[in-house]
C-alpha cells in the first residue's frame, strides 16, 4: 500500500513546523510513534522533547527508563521527555493560589479553603494540570521540536476545547469584575483600603491565563507550525472512531495533517506454511480493513508501520520503528 505523501515529505515541505501531535484512541500505538518520531529528529541533529498528554500512557515504559515526575529528562543526544505528576501539579498550584490569596488578603477564608481543597477532585483538575503544563512546555522556546502524545479523542476534544471554554469564562470573570471595581473604589475610598490594587492583581492573573489558553487555540489551528497526525490501526472501531474524529476535529477547524496506520501485519505471511490458521485470518481480514482505510483516507494516509516481532520499547527498538517510519528501514 502506498502513500500519498509520507510523514518526511510532509514535514520537508512544512519546514516551520515546530509542533508535533499525535491522537487517537488508546492502546493504537501514540506513545511509540510519538517517540520515534521524536527520536529520528533528534537524530538528524535536532534537540527535541516528547510529552505525553495521556495519563494513561506510559514514555516511562516506552522508553524502558523512570522520567514519571522527573522533569525534563534526556534520553539520547538531543532528545528529551518529559511525563508530569498531575498529582502533585495540582497540589503545587492549590498551595500557590492559598499564598496568593494570603498575600492579598491577609488570610484564606475557610469556605476558600474548603473550596481549594475540594477542587483537586474535579475531573478536569488533571487535564488543566496537563494544559498548563503543556503551555509552560511550548512557551520555554527550549527545544526545535516538541511532540505531544496526545490523550484519546473524546478527551482531546474536551481539552481543546478547553480554550475556549475558559477564555468565554474568563472574560465574563474580566467584565464582572471591572463592574465590581467601579463599586469597589468608592467603597475602598471610605473605608481607607487599597481595593483597587487587588483587584488589579486578579484582573492581571485572569489576563495571564487568558493569554496562556489563546496561544494554545491558535497554535493547534497554524498549519504552519503544527503538525497533527491521527493514528488507527486496520480494524473497524478505529476507523470509524477515525471518521468521527475528524468530523469533531472539522467543528473545531483544527486541520489534520494525516493519519498513521499502524500494527499491519505483513502480507507476505500468507504464503508461509508454517503460520498459524488464526493468524492468517487475521491478516486477511486487516487486508480487507485497509482497503477500507484506503478509501476513506487516501490522501491524508502518511505512513504504514507494521507489527513488530517483539514489543516496540528501549532504545533499540524505537529506532528501528522510526526507521520505517520515516523511510529509511
Amino acid at each position: 500500500m502506498s502513500t500519498t505523501i509520507s510523514i518526511r515529505e510532509y514535514l520537508a515541505s512544512h519546514p516551520n513546523v515546530k509542533y508535533i501531535l499525535f491522537g487517537g484512541k488508546g492502546g493504537l500505538g501514540k506513545t511509540t510513534l510519538s517517540a520515534a518520531t521524536a527520536y529520528w529528529l533528534s537524530s538528524k541533529g535536532k534537540k527535541v522533547v516528547v510529552f505525553s498528554t495521556d495519563p494513561q500512557a506510559s514514555l516511562t515504559d516506552i522508553f524502558e527508563r523512570n522520567i514519571f515526575g522527573k522533569g525534563e529528562v534526556e534520553i539520547a543526544p538531543n532528545l528529551f521527555a518529559l511525563e508530569i505528576d498531575a498529582d502533585k501539579r495540582i497540589a503545587d498550584y492549590q498551595e500557590e493560589i492559598r499564598q496568593k490569596i494570603i498575600k492579598m488578603y491577609g488570610e484564606v477564608p475557610k469556605e476558600v479553603e474548603d473550596y481549594i481543597k475540594s477542587s483537586a477532585a474535579e475531573p478536569a483538575m488533571a487535564e488543566s494540570a496537563t494544559f498548563d503544563a503543556m503551555v509552560e512546555l511550548m512557551t520555554s522556546g527550549a527545544y526545535d521540536y516538541y511532540i505531544f502524545d496526545m490523550m484519546p479523542h473524546g478527551h482531546a476534544i474536551r481539552f481543546l476545547g478547553m480554550s475556549e471554554i475558559l477564555d468565554a469564562w474568563v472574560n465574563k470573570i474580566v467584565e464582572t469584575r471591572k463592574k465590581a471595581a467601579e463599586y469597589g473604589d468608592v467603597a475602598a475610598v471610605m473605608s481607607g483600603k487599597g481595593g483597587l490594587a487587588q483587584e488589579d492583581k486578579i484582573l492581571e492573573e485572569l489576563d495571564f491565563i487568558r493569554s496562556r489558553l489563546s496561544f494554545v487555540s491558535n497554535m493547534m489551528r497554524d498549519q504552519e507550525h503544527t503538525a497533527f497526525f491521527y493514528v488507527l490501526i486496520p480494524e473497524l472501531m478505529p476507523i470509524l472512531d477515525t471518521k468521527k474524529a475528524l468530523e469533531m476535529f472539522r467543528e473545531f477547524n483544527i486541520p489534520l495533517s494525516g493519519v498513521i496506520v499502524n500494527q499491519v501485519y505483513p502480507v507476505e505471511l500468507l504464503k508461509q506454511k508454517n503460520v498459524p490458521a488464526f493468524l492468517k485470518n487475521k491478516i486477511a481480514m486487516q487486508q480487507k480493513h485497509m482497503k477500507t482505510i484506503q478509501q476513506e483516507f487516501g490522501a491524508l494516509i502518511r505512513g504504514v508501520v507494521p507489527m513488530f516481532d517483539r514489543e516496540p520499547k528501549g532504545l533499540k527498538m524505537i529506532p528501528e520503528v522510526a526507521k520505517v517510519l520515516f523511510g529509511e528501514a
